[in-house]
């Protein structure tokens, strides 16, 4: 199985790539989308809603930063549907020139959550995600 991400190319403070959910809803939240981009991202935010369960649902300490360092969300390859709905997210960072790529892995690192769609994994130190990178947009 294959395991995708899409994320920042640079990482923040604590050294972890946001995903482009978080990079999406730093634009929203910060008031930097169109009225029509602010549409598309709350539709594509409340279809992801109800699409996938929220691993911190099920487990609150999920991301905690101190009990699960670098730990970040991979969709299955397997997620077809909601991998299809990911351009809408990409548009909308090429708009306001946000970096991302897509990583693809088959061992994303330690899984410390999985459901059907995705997984949360931690680094293996020394070795990272053993993911390869396509090339960065924009």
């Amino acid at each position: 199985m294959k395991f995708i991400r899409y994320q920042s190319p640079v990482p923040n403070l604590r050294g972890v790539h946001l995903g482009i959910f978080a990079l999406a809803n730093g634009l929203g939240h910060g008031g930097n989308l169109t009225v029509a981009e602010h549409a598309i991202w709350r539709a594509g935010n409340d279809w992801y809603d109800a699409a996938y369960p929220n691993p911190s649902d099920c487990q609150p300490a999920v991301y905690d930063h101190a009990l699960n360092p670098g730990a970040v969300a991979w969709f299955k390859d397997s997620a077809q549907h909601l991998l299809e709905r990911v351009e809408p997210y990409l548009r909308l960072l090429d708009a306001h020139q946000i970096g991302w790529e897509k990583l693809e892995s088959d061992a994303p690192g330690i899984i410390i959550y999985e459901d059907d769609v995705q997984v949360i994994a931690t680094p293996v130190a020394g070795r990272g995600t053993g993911a390869t990178v396509p090339p960065v947009r924009p």
